[in-house]
This record gives C-alpha cells, structure tokens and sequence, in this order.
C-alpha cells in the first residue's frame, strides 16, 4: 500500500512523495506551512560526483574541509552547519535552495585523516556522501561524492531530465569556490 504524506513543487509541477518512516521538513514560504514527510523504501539514490585540483598541500585542504562548520562559505547551497555540542559526531544541516528550504541532522561515519570524510543523514532530508584526499605533493585532488533519496517512480525522470545535472554543475562549483578559497588562504599564510 502507497501512502502520500505531501506534494512538492517542481517547475511548476507537483509531484506527491510517498513514504512509511523518517521525514524531513519541507518548507515553501508560498504555503507556510513545515511538513513533515516521511522517506519512502521506495526511494531511489541519485549519487553525483565531482573532482578539482586544489593548489595548497593537502595538510590545508584537509584541515578546511574537515571543519565543516565553514561549508557554506563555498558550498551554495547550504545555508548553514552546526556541529551539536553534545555530540560532537553529529551536525545539523540546513539546505535553502530557490522557495525550499530542507534540514537534516547528519553524522560522521568514517574518518581517516588527509584521505577521507565520510557521512550519512540520520533524519531529515535522506543524503550520505564522502570527501575525498588524494596528495600530489604540494598540491592536492578533492573529490566530493554525494547521495541523496528521491522517490523511485520520479528518480530516473527527474534524474535524466535536470535535476543530475543542476546537482552536478553546482557541485563543480562548489569545488571550485572552495579551491579558490583554499588558494586564498594558502597566498595568505605564504606573504606573511
């Protein structure tokens, strides 16, 4: 049995999202209204992944990813991250993007430092992912994956007509702030 537990807008259209457990705060400032919508199994996991080379020693691209707090100065799309004070493995999120705004509360599952920070959503919207280092001697590679849930009967028309590559090209971007935010840094700490 398909149970719908709310509708969301895209492009004008509105699709209903099944689900049976987990939600995540959907909010639309045109209906002010905060629903809670539960993830369906019947999901499907859309992953994206992007790569730049980053002209500072790995020691530096680590160190800035790995405070994760400082994210939304490159990544557009988030608007904020607060790692929770009573445990420290944990983090919420917030995703704004156009008239939506989306929360989840993630935690780390893997760190191995100077080579890979690995996640996983525990509620909210359904995502996990994993940053990687790769040390090329003075300057470094850092290849970001992300994974997120939509529902099954949407994933391959969505995924195939726009939201793969909106997802992508603003990952790459993201990157690409970021390693120019890293190569500002770097020049900085070098000229003093």
């Amino acid at each position: 049995m398909l149970h719908i537990f709310g509708m969301i807008a895209v492009n004008g259209l509105e699709f209903p999202f099944p689900g049976d457990r987990l939600g995540t705060e959907i909010f639309n400032p045109y209906h002010p209204v905060v629903v809670q919508r539960p993830i369906s199994k019947m999901a499907d996991w859309l992953e994206h992944t992007v790569q730049i080379q980053v002209e500072v020693p790995i020691e530096l691209a680590w160190h800035l990813w790995s405070d994760i707090e400082q994210m939304p100065r490159w990544m557009k799309w988030i608007d904020s991250v607060q790692i929770l004070e009573e445990n420290r493995e944990l983090s919420k999120w917030k995703l704004a993007s156009g008239a939506f705004q989306f929360s989840w509360l993630s935690r780390i599952v893997k760190v191995v430092p100077q080579q890979i920070i690995q996640w996983e959503s525990v509620n909210g919207l359904p995502n996990r992912g994993a940053v990687r280092f790769y040390d090329r001697h003075g300057s470094s590679i850092v290849k970001l994956t992300v994974a997120y849930a939509i529902p099954g009967i949407l994933g391959p028309v969505m995924d195939n007509l726009f939201l793969g590559q909106i997802v992508e090209s603003t990952l790459q971007a993201d990157l690409e702030r970021y390693r120019d935010y890293a190569f500002n840094l770097h020049a900085q700490s070098t000229d003093e």
